[in-house]
């Protein structure tokens, strides 16, 4: 845990000293290439930042503040709205609701839909995900369709940024009694309702 901090440390100090030269770049006459150079760097620190805030996340235990009446259709209706015109919302308002950590399930809703943009079906990136929820026997059985092959599963790989993220949300999803799984080209989560 400390030695990511340390990293993180690292990497703060180095976005601070980019972040100083870019400014002396848009002051002066610079060629613009160094400054797109310098806006991508920052832009690389930034990321590298972000992910280990969630390696950390992911190594601590999952503390759940659970609430009655979370309601998981309208929450992911909400998403889907807001992320991208290739996610789209297909389920109904059924009363798929149960007693959950608003914030935290809310997080993992989210970037388990980021995923499913990411695995998309085609190979440009291409392609409309459709997400859907609904009581079924008292579970919550979330689906996101139209995702492509893989070989490997998401839910379970810290290969690159965004399964890292799939990673933390299934362990909340797991943390609520649920499930995340990669099945049929779908991802899966149950949560108990």
């Amino acid at each position: 845990m400390q030695i990511v901090h340390d990293l993180k440390n690292q990497l703060n100090g180095l976005k601070l000293y980019a972040t100083f030269l870019r400014r002396r770049i848009e002051k002066g006459e610079r060629p613009s290439d160094e400054q797109e150079t310098i806006v991508k760097l920052i832009g690389g620190l930034d990321r590298a930042a972000d992910d280990l805030s969630i390696i950390v996340k992911y190594g601590q235990p999952v503390e759940l503040k659970k609430q009655p009446g979370f309601e998981v259709d309208k929450v992911l209706s909400t998403i889907c709205s807001n992320l991208d015109s290739q996610i789209v919302w297909k389920g109904k308002s059924d009363g798929v609701q149960g007693d959950f950590d608003h914030f935290k399930l809310t997080d993992a809703l989210k970037w388990v839909s980021l995923g499913a943009l990411k695995h998309r079906k085609t190979d440009d990136g291409e392609g409309e995900i459709t997400v859907t929820a609904e009581n079924d026997s008292g579970q919550a059985v979330v689906e996101w369709s139209g995702l492509r092959e893989l070989n490997h599963d998401p839910f379970r790989s810290f290969a690159g940024s965004d399964e890292v993220k799939l990673a933390l949300a299934a362990k909340i999803i797991e943390a609520h009694g649920g499930s995340a799984k990669f099945i049929d080209r779908k991802f899966v989560v149950v949560l108990p309702l």
